[in-house]
């Protein structure tokens, strides 16, 4: 596979494809992509041992960097399309872009590109990352691609949730916390807010007859507005006279006053921000898909002693 280009040289030619202004599913933009680099029929039709395709792999990830620092819009769902900060990218970066370069430029406050803030590159520089791969056995660098997934996919998911509509965040974590385990056997969840049920989203009812309930509030903002002490302070008003608990679920993050405030009161109130949302919906397998697994065998000295 050394010979099919790396993730990154497939991002420019992607910007390319996309200038034309139309807007395109995965599936239209892998053969654009694959022409405009030149991937010969051999190099299109390699495939990881899950069955993807390798090249379509490698523009999936500059898609999601395009993606998360606003080069690239998804107008409708899955399908992408330039924006004029992708215009801005394509026209300084004629020679080819780079993660990093990508990443920067986002840093940048004179550049239309936003910060790209779900990458492990973000933490370590080139030289250190490549210093610390160096220094990974074969088992902790697939420790290490697992964690990096992980973020990519997480920071995805967070972004998908933020395109939806509210309903749509409200099911999800009633959806979510079932598949934690809340709602028991014979349990249910239900949405609530379209019947303005007091500022409550969801119910989950851990038992048959509804005995044992669990209040949810999902408050659906962007990175940069947290969830306040009074949002807080409403949702405990909610559960008055209903439940002495509840889980208060964000995509953003939640302000130090909201936190202290749950320390002051007697009722329960479980806070859930975006970062744990994401990993919960990973680990609970809510909104993704297991595309590959991979079992480590290492040599069993029981048998040889």
């Amino acid at each position: 596979m050394s010979d099919i280009p790396g993730w990154e040289a497939f991002i420019l030619p992607t910007l390319s494809v996309m200038n034309d202004g139309v807007t395109r599913t995965r599936r239209d933009i892998h053969p654009l992509v694959a022409e405009k680099v030149g991937l010969t029929d051999g190099q299109r039709t390699r495939a990881l041992a899950s069955g993807q395709v390798v090249y379509a792999n490698r523009i999936g990830w500059g898609l999601s960097l395009l993606t998360k620092v606003g080069a690239l819009a998804r107008p409708v769902k899955g399908s992408y399309a330039m924006t004029d900060a992708g215009r801005w990218l394509l026209a300084r970066s004629p020679e080819g872009l780079s993660n990093r370069q990508v990443q920067d430029l986002g840093e940048d406050e004179q550049s239309p590109l936003r910060p790209y803030v779900a990458s492990v590159s973000k933490r370590t520089t080139p030289d250190e990352s490549d210093s610390l791969t160096s220094a990974l056995t074969p088992t902790e660098l697939i420790q290490e691609g697992m964690k990096r997934i992980h973020e990519e996919v997480a920071g995805e998911l967070l972004d998908r949730l933020l395109e939806r509509e509210p309903e749509f965040f409200e099911e999800a974590v009633v959806k979510l916390l079932l598949a934690m385990g809340y709602g028991g056997t014979n349990g249910r969840g239900t949405v609530t807010s379209l019947r303005n049920d007091g500022g409550i989203d969801g119910v989950i009812d851990q038992d048959i007859l509804g005995l044992s309930r669990v209040y949810v509030q999902a408050k659906r903002n962007s990175a940069t507005n947290g969830v306040q002490r009074p949002d807080i302070q409403a949702f405990v008003g909610a559960l008055s006279g209903k439940a002495d608990a509840g889980v208060f679920i964000t995509t953003s993050r939640f302000s130090e006053g909201a936190v202290a405030y749950t320390h002051t009161i007697p009722t329960r109130v479980v806070l859930i921000d975006g970062e744990r949302l994401a990993s919960l919906m990973i680990q609970y397998g809510v909104g993704v898909q297991t595309t590959d697994s991979h079992h480590v065998v290492e040599v069993d000295e029981d048998f040889f002693a």
